[in-house]
């Protein structure tokens, strides 16, 4: 793709680890598990989902955005909790929005599955007590409508887009903001995602199309943590989860005439279609997405130090993963890292929690275990499952791969 390098010059994040950014990390570092018993809802006894990765509550109240009278017309909790890590992650960063900065900040922040709980509450309404939805239904419901309420928020004014590619969409958002940066469209972009999708409906949709991780009567219980098991032999599918996360891009020049620290560039990007099935991965398209993502980073494979895996927990997406692995990385495929089975999949945020973690790791040369793996012997990968490793990293590949064929991937770099 040939792009400028965009670097990253700030970060924040809210998962099933917690809400603390730091405290998340030690955690993954541990092999902690955010699984647990779903409590979103109430659960019938026939309901096929019982775990799940929820983000614990916090205290808004620092946050005067997120007073009672806003929450009270944002309901999804897609708004409360994207904005709060886009907030946090320019707090930390030590930008400030000006004005004069305002039409040159971009946004690519995004949701795969949006603010579907609301228009669910609404037509439950409409049947039990004949009443119309609330006026701020639709715009909950608006799957781009997150983009807009963090510009308002932030007074961002510059180019905005929606980046939904499914489960791949977190790392999409970091593509295209490298893209506006690279045109000249923007000198800041407010990248990441958001997905809040344990909603009744589409739980129960990911179970019934094989997808999501069910009770089995014919297997011995387990506790929830053990439920998300990327690349082990007794995978089930993947545990649907919760999370917001935020990538600050930047160029070059303008982290350095504002004095922003930076320590990690993205080097390199692909991005691929399958053409070929609505969910089943294509093994010719996932390969060719990961050499794009090498050549245009100008490197080899064997630069690459470790490989922040899509690694979903599904049969078949696992397995091809691994072909793609072994089919660029003839000469030996690096240590993989499966932050899934730490955080379950939060859909399209599943990709920006996980850049964060690369990103983290490359600053404290560790990477953080993956949990409940069983070697599969059709499945021949290094995944930490040890307990966190000290590894140097310059050069990571971060894979996402989503459904509808949607594939992505870039190359991060650390720079001093």
């Amino acid at each position: 793709m040939g792009l400028k390098k965009a670097v990253i010059v700030g970060y924040d994040m809210v998962s099933p680890l917690g809400v603390d950014l730091e405290t998340q990390w030690e955690c993954a570092l541990r092999g902690d598990s955010g699984i647990d018993g779903l409590t979103r809802f109430p659960i019938p006894d026939d309901f096929p989902v019982r775990v799940a990765g929820q983000v614990p509550e916090f205290d808004v109240s620092p946050y005067p955005f997120l007073s009672p009278r806003q929450l009270a017309h944002w309901t999804s909790p897609i708004f409360k909790h994207g904005m709060v890590v886009v907030h946090r992650a320019l707090e930390k960063s030590g930008i400030q929005i000006t004005p004069s900065l305002s039409p040159r900040v971009a946004i690519t922040f995004s949701s795969a599955v949006g603010g579907q709980d609301a228009v669910l509450h609404a037509d439950r309404r409409m049947i039990r007590e004949g009443k119309l939805p609330h006026p701020f239904t639709n715009p909950n419901s608006c799957i781009n409508m997150i983009g807009g309420k963090v510009s308002i928020l932030t007074n961002a004014t510059g180019p905005i887009a929606a980046t939904i590619t499914a489960c791949a969409t977190g790392v999409t958002s970091l593509i295209l903001g490298t893209m506006f940066l690279d045109r000249g469209m923007a000198d800041l972009v407010l990248c990441g995602a958001v997905d809040f999708a344990l909603v009744e409906p589409v739980v129960a949709g990911f179970a019934t199309m094989n997808g999501a991780f069910r009770s089995s009567p014919a297997m011995p219980e387990e506790p929830p943590s053990r439920a998300s098991r990327p690349f082990s032999i007794d995978r089930r599918g993947f545990v649907v989860s919760e999370g917001a996360g935020c990538i600050l891009l930047a160029t070059r020049d303008f982290a350095r005439t504002h004095g922003l620290a930076f320590s990690v560039e993205v080097a390199g990007c692909g991005m691929t279609s399958d053409a070929h099935h609505f969910v089943a991965p294509n093994l010719k398209t996932v390969s060719r997405c990961i050499a794009e993502s090498l050549g245009d980073a100008g490197i080899r494979p064997g630069d690459i130090q470790a490989v922040n895996a899509h690694a979903a927990s599904t049969k078949v997406g696992d397995r091809v993963e691994h072909e793609a692995l072994q089919e660029i990385f003839d000469q030996g495929i690096p240590p993989v890292t499966a932050n899934k089975s730490l955080l379950g999949h939060a859909m399209g945020a599943s990709s920006a929690l996980e850049t964060i973690f690369a990103v983290l790791g490359m600053r404290d040369g560790l990477l953080p275990p993956t949990i409940n793996y069983t070697p599969d012997p059709e499945l021949e990968l290094d995944v930490v499952p040890e307990g966190k490793r000290h590894v140097h990293q310059d050069f990571v590949l971060k894979n996402a791969f989503g459904f509808g064929g949607c594939n992505s991937c870039i190359v991060l770099h650390r720079v001093s």
